[in-house]
């Protein structure tokens, strides 16, 4: 009994000691639980910081990139800016020196378009014009042979080309009388445009001419045209104001003379009706003296 006694303090203290014990385990134990959790979050802190670090610098990279776009961007309007100043500056002193001679081109222009569209216009008529005189002339002439007489619009005029054989005899500048009624047919048509003047040329062949009333082909072509010139004159009243009588001798042939069939072609009269030739100077004076 007194051995239980004494052994009961014993046990006391090493229940205590034992008590402490595991209570200091289990106070170092959490510690370490808690420390390795920290641990581990400052790791996980630590990847998060460098993973933003690499973020970051990427995207600081990104912006030297930027800033160095926008410096070549500067650069280049800084230059472009520049240029557009010496422009500006050239143009200046184009505007300061030449405005007054580009003015008096310009006026020229204008006035050279004008012109061109009263020329035009004109041209138009007098298109006009001679489509209906050819249409006079054919209807008034449709019963004349068609080898004996034809009739063109050439170089912007109306050619009436009369033979040689329908007019005159051989050799002769005397108008026979079957042709007067031709020639006073084409009267009737030139007396209704008294607008127009009238050339007649007489024409030969290569085949020379000498006898007592011709020295040569040059005098049988012009006094052909003058008989003819004549004729419209005193028996049909067209006016010699408007009429001009000429001799082209052989030099102007229609066809070859190496043939009797082109021989007789190039013996001709032609009644060529064309614009008054004073007026057509004086238009071209006028136009002429305004630029």
């Amino acid at each position: 009994m007194r051995q239980s006694h004494a052994l009961r303090p014993l046990f006391i203290c090493s229940f205590f000691v034992l008590l402490f014990t595991s209570f200091s385990s289990c106070v170092s134990r959490k510690k370490y639980l808690e420390s390795t959790k920290r641990n581990e979050q400052l790791e996980i802190t630590s990847i998060d910081c460098d993973k933003q670090v690499g973020i970051l610098s990427k995207d600081l990279e990104s912006e030297k990139g930027r800033a160095l776009a926008l410096e070549d961007q500067l650069t280049y309007l800084r230059s472009t800016h520049t240029n557009m100043l010496d422009r500006l500056s050239d143009m200046s002193v184009i505007s300061k020196t030449g405005a007054e001679s580009i003015k008096k081109s310009l006026e020229s222009l204008s006035e050279q378009s004008a012109y061109i569209r009263d020329l035009t216009g004109s041209l138009r008529q007098k298109d006009s014009l001679n489509l209906v005189l050819v249409m006079n002339l054919k209807r008034s002439l449709a019963d004349v042979n068609d080898e004996d007489i034809t009739i063109e619009v050439k170089k912007g005029v109306v050619y009436i080309s009369l033979s040689d054989k329908m007019l005159f005899k051989s050799g002769s500048a005397e108008i026979n009388i079957a042709a007067q009624k031709v020639l006073e047919k084409i009267a009737l048509v030139v007396n209704d445009h008294a607008q127009l003047d009238i050339l007649v040329e007489g024409h030969t062949d290569n085949v020379p001419i000498a006898n007592a009333c011709m020295l040569d082909n040059w005098d049988l072509s012009a006094k052909r045209a003058t008989s003819v010139v004549r004729l419209l004159q005193q028996q049909f009243k067209v006016s010699p104001a408007r009429m001009t009588a000429g001799g082209r001798s052989e030099y102007i042939p229609k066809t070859t003379n190496e043939t009797a069939d082109g021989r007789r072609i190039n013996r001709r009269t032609e009644i060529i009706i064309l614009p008054k030739l004073d007026q057509f100077f004086q238009l071209l004076d006028t136009n002429t003296s305004s630029n």
